[in-house]
């Protein structure tokens, strides 16, 4: 399956990979957390997107697109612009490369994001492989 990034079709094959990947399953199966990501818009992404993800123990309870970051109290909010998001998706950018240089912004317990970095690698690994075309 997949669907145009960013888009709410997208989130949904998103929750659905994570929870039908067996290998996100085991690596992620300690991770506790839900994040949102907020992507700021640029070049053809004109308005900002806010994705919510459940994340528990290796599967996703949950996703919601919403109207603004405060709705919900998450672990971990991850802010970017729509071009870094684009790289990251694309394979172009390493998801901790672009933390360590600020290029994706983390609020949360980096200690915990930095022992996570396998997790975190693989969440992305599943999201590039149900991004068919990025917006």
């Amino acid at each position: 399956m997949s669907a145009i990034f960013p888009s709410i079709e997208w989130l949904n094959a998103l929750h659905e990979k994570l929870n039908a990947d067996e290998r996100y399953a085991e690596i992620a199966r300690k991770w506790e957390g839900d994040i949102i990501v907020a992507i700021e818009p640029q070049g053809n992404l004109k308005e900002r997107r806010i994705f919510y993800l459940d994340l528990w123990h290796g599967k996703c309870r949950g996703v919601a697109e919403l109207k603004d970051v405060s709705e919900k109290n998450a672990a971990f909010v991850l802010t970017s612009s729509y071009d870094h998001i684009k790289l990251i998706m694309t394979g172009k950018l390493d998801p901790m490369q672009a933390m360590l240089t600020r290029k994706l912004s983390v609020k949360g317990n980096m200690a915990v994001m930095m022992r996570s970095v396998p997790t975190v690698l693989d969440f992305v690994r599943c999201a590039r492989e149900i991004t068919g075309e990025i917006l």
